[in-house]
């Protein structure tokens, strides 16, 4: 017995619904936004003061004070997360720059996420001794986790787009 489809139901299984392509969008332009604003905060004396104590608590990151100011490695810092922003915002006309700025994004956010191990007073003992987090830097640095999550999604989904494009053009 042969199986038919039809054309409409076919459409219909592949068709995205608008509010995930909402979403998707916002999902995107959002974190490019969020990268954006927090690279460009890096550049004033306020925000490199604040990082300071994270960075160097981290032993992965905190030799960098030996070769930069706190100024200098903010200034460093936020001008990568600026670059990688701008191209993830590429995405329409490059995925593959955009995959670039996916994956280093996805290295920026590693890298807050390891300050959660590493930067005292990130948990605070409750009452039934369960470590709970605390209000800054605790909750402040847990919002990585969603972003590096959208990262990871925005850098599968433009090695898809360029995947994609690289076969159409063939």
């Amino acid at each position: 017995m042969s199986r038919m489809t039809h054309p409409t139901a076919a459409r219909a299984v592949t068709a995205e619904h608008p509010v995930a392509i909402a979403g998707r969008l916002v999902v995107r332009y959002g974190l490019v936004v969020v990268i954006a604003w927090i690279g460009a905060l890096k550049y004033s004396s306020y925000e490199a003061t604040i990082i300071q104590p994270l960075i160097h608590n981290s032993p992965l990151m905190s030799w960098l004070y030996h070769i930069f100011s706190v100024r200098g490695l903010a200034d460093v810092l936020g001008t990568f997360e600026i670059i990688a922003a701008l191209l993830i915002a590429l995405w329409p006309l490059w995925p593959r720059a955009s995959a670039l700025g996916s994956a280093m994004a996805v290295l920026l956010f590693l890298a807050t996420l390891s300050f959660l191990f590493t930067t005292p007073g990130v948990t605070v003992a409750s009452d039934g001794g369960f470590p709970v987090l605390s209000g800054v830097p605790g909750q402040f640095l847990l919002k990585d986790l969603v972003l590096i999550g959208a990262s990871l999604w925005t850098l599968g989904d433009s090695l898809g787009a360029a995947q994609r494009k690289t076969s159409s053009t063939g």
